[in-house]
């Protein structure tokens, strides 16, 4: 017999709840094999099997918390008699029997998210029949939701299976018979909900606004993308000016690259600027380290590289931890003005939104048209000054309406 342990996950990570048991008691298990999901603080976390053998029986339940090194499985392995290994192999082959009645995911090669993985198996779909709309074939959430079996309705997806899971999102009655919608909070968003509250408390939040006209940097867009993606292979987004005003910024007014511990202030000579990045169990926020020494090409790789492992559940805890300061983009749901909630322990945060062509007073006393964004730098009032969080803010406007001045201090 061999015991299945909860690994050591990080140093800041001790516990974690279970999300869904990818192998099943009675399942032939060889080492290498993925056999559970753990959801922490952070990220998601697939446990491999160090094991061949049979999956005698599983400790702790889906839902269940469970602490690194404790036993959550025993595998039987695999050094028994043939004659042994023939019962056990009539014990976990299925019988093929209708996907409404029974279904039991294949042993495959599908590249698939854990999400998509949790849906499939409520759903009772085989993961080998749905199309994926990822250009490197692998299987998303969507994937599995848009999926409709030959012959069946889409209001006949659900497998039993799936249909005994919705007590847990089940619609219960208020006393006065109005109808509501009861969901249990997933390990990250509890988490996340538990931190928002805690910055709040413990942080003197204040936020200054001003607004930048990016006419300067739409029109380098406009006239460099075509070159810039043949030669780098990645999109010149907004990002990239973004962050790299943001760093000269921090260069300039160093107290925002800074975090209180305790009675003193550490100010970082480095710049790992986080970047957030909204996904399906709620906001992350991947960190692009050393910010000041990439080029425009390479903070856009590594954004959009962090960005898609953050949507797949990808993300390692390296890659959220340690950030001095990040940057939020609201614009991308549409959001005209915002005050954003700092990211602790950092003590500053960007607020990026929407881009709008508003009518603007020139200094030669004429009105254009231009495309202008407002900003929103919050800031830690304890250690940043008003001085020094609006020189930033109006530092990163400077820079981005001269990207000429940006692009010789980088």
């Amino acid at each position: 017999m061999a015991e299945i342990v909860v690994p050591q996950l990080a140093e800041s990570i001790t516990e974690g709840t279970i999300a869904q048991w990818l192998k099943q008691p009675g399942e032939t298990v060889s080492k290498g094999d993925y056999i559970i999901e753990l959801e922490t603080d952070k990220v998601n976390i697939e446990v491999i099997s160090e094991f061949s053998g049979v999956l005698k029986e599983t400790l702790k339940t889906e839902g269940d918390t469970v602490n690194a090194g404790e036993t959550i499985a025993i595998i039987s392995e695999s050094n028994v008699s043939s004659s042994e290994e023939k019962v056990v192999e009539e014990k976990i082959t299925p019988e093929i029997t209708p996907i409404a009645e029974s279904f039991t995911e294949p042993v495959s090669n599908v590249i698939a998210s854990p999400a998509a993985r949790k849906l499939a198996r409520e759903r009772g779909i085989d993961l080998q029949n749905v199309a994926a709309l990822d250009p490197l074939g692998r299987i998303r959430k969507q994937d599995v939701s848009n999926y409709v079996p030959e012959g069946r309705s889409v209001a006949n997806t659900a497998s039993p299976a799936a249909r005994q899971t919705i007590p847990a999102q089940q619609t219960a009655q208020t006393n006065s018979n109005k109808p509501v919608e009861t969901r249990r909070m997933s390990r990250r968003r509890a988490t996340i909900a538990k931190n928002l509250v805690k910055v709040q408390h413990s942080a003197a939040i204040l936020t200054t606004f001003n607004e930048v006209d990016l006419t300067a940097v739409m029109n380098v867009r406009k006239k460099r993308k075509d070159t810039f993606f043949k030669e780098h292979d990645v999109k010149l987004g907004f990002m990239s000016f973004f962050t790299k005003a943001v760093v000269s910024a921090l260069k300039s007014y160093p107290l925002l690259n800074a975090e209180i511990q305790e009675n003193e202030m550490v100010v970082k000579k480095f710049y790992d600027i986080g970047i957030a990045v909204s996904t399906d169990e709620g906001l992350v926020v991947p960190v692009v380290r050393g910010a000041d020494r990439l080029n425009f090409a390479e903070i856009e790789k590594e954004i959009s590289d962090l960005a898609l492992k953050a949507r797949e559940a990808k993300l390692t805890l390296s890659e959220l931890q340690g950030g001095t300061f990040t940057i939020t983009n609201g614009g991308t749901f549409g959001s005209l003005l915002s005050t954003p909630i700092l990211n602790a322990p950092q003590v500053g945060i960007l607020g990026m939104h929407s881009i709008q062509n508003r009518p603007v007073a020139l200094d030669n006393g004429t009105i254009e048209i231009r495309p202008m964004m407002y900003l929103a730098l919050s800031y830690d009032h304890r250690i940043v000054d008003g001085k020094e969080a609006v020189g930033f803010l109006v530092k990163v406007k400077q820079l981005l309406e001269d990207p000429e001045k940006l692009l010789l201090e980088a």
